[in-house]
């Protein structure tokens, strides 16, 4: 069973708003009956996530302000693919130095994702990053809501625990320490993907 490629006609599309990062559009689709039929959706760069597990089974975690849910959410580290082809490895290890001032050895591709297929192109690639360790230097600079995030390093169990409770709700942390324990459950950590597997949703070199 996977997924398969389609690409059904596209009559018209109008993009609705531009914005720093995202944008709106609205297509004009053509359905297997003829019929056309307006689908609107979030233009998106993708996104990067890393479940950073240490060698005491724990998961480095960030706690950030969203807006648009009116909440502080206990994440794992992630990112925008802020260029277009950026290698999503590369963008990974970035997002782990910036928001947690880590770095890691050794790297797989967990899962990949679409988080909401019926409102945004958004694709995602989670990673397992192990062989954690502090990153050399200065902590980078961080703003805004950044600037206000808490750290921590919690249980595996206890994650999947709160996941399933609902009381954490990030999709990629939920998602992540779920497919972490499933992955050691079967085959085992080392049987997961290369850090450089292809990722058809977001091509890069």
């Amino acid at each position: 069973m996977r997924d398969v490629p389609a690409d059904w006609p596209v009559t018209e599309t109008f993009t609705r708003f531009t914005g720093h990062k995202t944008s709106v559009r609205t297509d004009r689709v053509r359905m297997p009956d003829g019929t056309v039929a307006a689908r609107d959706y979030l233009v998106h760069p993708g996104s990067v996530a890393v479940v950073a597990l240490d060698d005491e089974d724990r998961v480095t975690v960030i706690r950030q302000y969203r807006h648009p849910v009116r909440r502080e959410l206990w994440e794992v580290p992630a990112g925008l693919l802020d260029v277009p082809g950026e290698n999503p490895l590369h963008a990974a290890q970035r997002e782990l130095y910036e928001e947690a001032h880590v770095k890691a050895e050794d790297w797989r591709v967990l899962t990949d994702l679409y988080p909401s297929p019926g409102g945004t192109d958004e694709a995602v690639r989670v990673f397992l990053a192990r062989g954690l360790s502090d990153a050399e230097g200065d902590r980078y600079a961080v703003g805004e809501e950044e600037a206000h995030m808490l750290h921590a390093r919690v249980p595996v169990a206890e994650l999947v625990r709160a996941g399933l409770a609902g009381e954490l709700q990030n999709t990629f942390l939920v998602l992540g320490v779920l497919a972490l324990t499933v992955a050691r459950a079967g085959d085992g950590l080392d049987a997961l993907r290369p850090a450089d597997a292809p990722w058809p949703a977001r091509p890069f070199d």
